[in-house]
């Protein structure tokens, strides 16, 4: 599904990812852990195709999205640590935006828009504006618009911040139900916890350099993925 491919990001003199590689199938909730500044987000923003790909490549279904971003973006799903919406906007115009920019058809996203607004508890609240939304409304709105279009590859940039425990139930079970019919999940997190349980494979990458991938309990052995993390990313 996804193949990152010897992908190196600059900034100045300073090489914020090295050389990484990986692959994440058909099925995976892959789990992306670091520590701040280790290189995470600036893969993300690489798949997603917000930052330019200038040493390696990476491929969406065996798409290079260096060479066809607009292909790959139709096939993939973004949701940043911190949602930037339209504040003019009500949640329900920004949905029906993206359902817009995505192509999907009337009925699909009337479906699928009252579905996981229910979900989410924001049926009644998406004829609000979004200006008037705390920082959880604005992630469940985001969540929203993601999953209205039935995305192959969801990437999320600590997906679990600012919401509720009922919504981080709910987005982990829809991350398993995508997973059951042959999509992709590719996200970073601090929780480790969380990463353990939901994940069926794990990277952990430290200044750039991946150190340990594959399924998690293979990377996590005979300890928690808590103390591995640690062990592994101890400066000392």
């Amino acid at each position: 599904m996804l193949k990152i491919k010897n992908y190196s990001k600059n900034y100045g003199s300073k090489e914020a990812v090295k050389n990484l590689s990986l692959s994440i199938q058909a099925g995976d909730i892959y789990g992306f852990i670091g520590h701040n500044g280790a290189g995470k987000t600036t893969t993300i923003k690489a798949i997603t195709g917000i930052l330019p790909i200038e040493k390696g490549d990476i491929f969406l279904e065996g798409i290079s999205i260096k060479d066809r971003p607009v292909e790959c973006k139709k096939k993939m799903a973004y949701i940043p640590d911190t949602p930037e919406l339209y504040d003019s906007m009500s949640g329900l115009k920004f949905i029906k935006f993206i359902c817009d920019i995505y192509e999907v058809p009337a009925k699909k996203r009337e479906r699928n828009i009252k579905k996981y607004a229910e979900s989410f508890g924001m049926l009644n609240e998406l004829s609000e504006p979004i200006a008037s939304y705390s920082h959880g409304m604005k992630q469940k709105v985001a969540v929203i618009a993601a999953l209205a279009h039935e995305p192959k590859l969801m990437v999320l940039d600590e997906p679990f911040v600012g919401l509720d425990p009922k919504a981080s139930f709910t987005l982990k079970e829809y991350m398993r139900e995508m997973c059951k019919e042959g999509c992709a999940i590719f996200f970073s997190t601090h929780v480790l916890e969380v990463a353990e349980k939901l994940c069926n494979k794990i990277a952990i990458i430290k200044n750039g350099e991946l150190i340990r991938s594959g399924p998690t309990g293979e990377v996590r052995g005979d300890s928690t993925l808590e103390s591995l993390f640690l062990e592994l990313t101890d400066e000392d």
